[in-house]
């Protein structure tokens, strides 16, 4: 007899585990998920490109309706988990279900940061998270035709070039001195920005937003320094918060994520966490390859398989914005070495690492030209340590 695997959450590292699963051993586990979306497992982090045109919420399904049926899995989408009963094994939905499980995986994922500021609960002020934010956008860019972004990182940039192609006049707001300063250095990111401004953004950096204005609806922003700017819609883009309250609630261990080993299991042997909920050893991932590198190992894990631990991930981002190729990997800091520093004006092209035997601590790979050709969805660190070394 198969045994019951529930899944909480239906965002794409607890479905990339039960694809993983369902390769192994798909005779293992009769499988449910419970998804609070009303819709199948989308790729997440291609959302700017639906919201910069082009590109359909079809385009960026990973498992369709179908997929679900042709290997036996019962989804319930907008639906939440309420409740688990350890002791029972059981949970509850908001529906008023009652579901029995072996073994549990939450993989509830995160949700997207606004800051408990003056007024950030008015109508007009939302996060970039989710299709339904994109739709969100879409209609105010309808209606209105100025906007400002909370945030000057990978998001934040992304969603600010959404809204520029839809027509809104879009400034972007910053507390740090220069842009994605969590992945690049000022030379970098001065880079970037002149590139990003000749598109048509504009940037108030090293500036902090204290209120948001309006009567109910939001009209702008106040900053700092007393400065204030109007808006007709304001969009946070300033990190995330890792949906814990099911794990918490429950009493399993809990810090920032939920807790787990080197194998993705919680503090309780039956209930395993991945993706951005999880914590293992003091981090808590928002980029995808990790969540990945996760639901692999826990797959074997749950098919009882020989895996190596997990160890963590060498987080990498890339910046998804028409005409910019950025990427960035590893450690970034002003105390870290540099080995290799290149700048090609002419080409605009920018890289900067830093190697200790064959480990890589920081590279930095830049490069915005004119009709560059998009670059791939899955970075070779490979190329990218080749390409310092050339």
């Amino acid at each position: 007899m198969k045994k019951q695997l529930i899944v909480v959450g239906n965002g794409m590292a607890g479905m990339k585990c039960i694809e993983e699963i369902i390769q192994l051993n798909h005779e293992l586990y009769e499988i449910t998920v419970i998804g609070a979306e009303p819709r199948p497992n989308y790729n997440r982090i291609e959302l700017s490109k639906v919201l910069q045109g082009g590109t359909s919420f079809e385009d960026i399904i990973i498992h369709d309706w179908t997929w679900y049926e042709q290997n036996g899995i019962k989804l319930y989408t907008g639906e939440k988990v309420t409740r688990i009963h350890r002791k029972k094994k059981t949970i509850e939905t908001s529906s008023g279900m009652k579901l029995s499980y072996d073994d549990l995986l939450i993989a509830t994922g995160s949700s997207a940061f606004i800051p408990p500021i003056p007024g950030s609960d008015q109508e007009g002020v939302i996060a970039f998270r989710s299709m339904d934010d994109c739709l969100l956008m879409m209609e105010y860019a309808k209606k209105f035709k100025k906007a400002i972004v909370i945030g000057g990182g990978l998001l934040g940039l992304e969603a600010a070039r959404g809204l520029l192609n839809l027509g809104m006049e879009t400034e972007v707001i910053h507390n740090a001195a220069y842009l994605m300063n969590r992945q690049l250095d000022p030379m970098s990111a001065g880079l970037l920005q002149t590139e990003l401004e000749a598109q048509g953004m504009k940037f108030r950096l090293g500036q902090q937003t204290v209120q948001i204005i309006g009567d109910g609806r939001a009209k702008g922003i106040r900053l700092a320094s007393g400065s204030k700017l109007m808006a007709d819609l304001v969009v946070f883009a300033v990190g995330i918060s890792p949906n814990v309250d099911i794990g918490r609630d429950s009493g399993l261990a809990v810090s920032r994520g939920i807790i787990v080993d080197d194998y993705m299991q919680t503090s309780d042997k039956y209930i395993y966490a991945v993706g951005e909920c999880a914590e293992h050893q003091g981090i808590c991932y928002g980029l995808v390859a990790p969540l990945y590198d996760q639901a692999r190992v826990l797959a074997r894990k749950m098919c009882h398989m020989e895996t190596e631990a997990y160890q963590g991930s060498i987080p990498y981002s890339k910046l998804k914005v028409s005409g910019v190729d950025l990427f960035s990997v590893g450690e970034i800091g002003p105390d870290i070495s540099i080995a290799v520093q290149e700048y090609d004006r002419l080409q605009f092209k920018y890289k900067k690492g830093r190697y200790v035997t064959v480990s890589l601590l920081v590279l930095f790979y830049m490069e915005i030209r004119p009709n560059l050709r998009p670059c791939s969805d899955t970075l070779n660190v490979k190329q990218m340590l080749m390409s310092l070394r050339q």
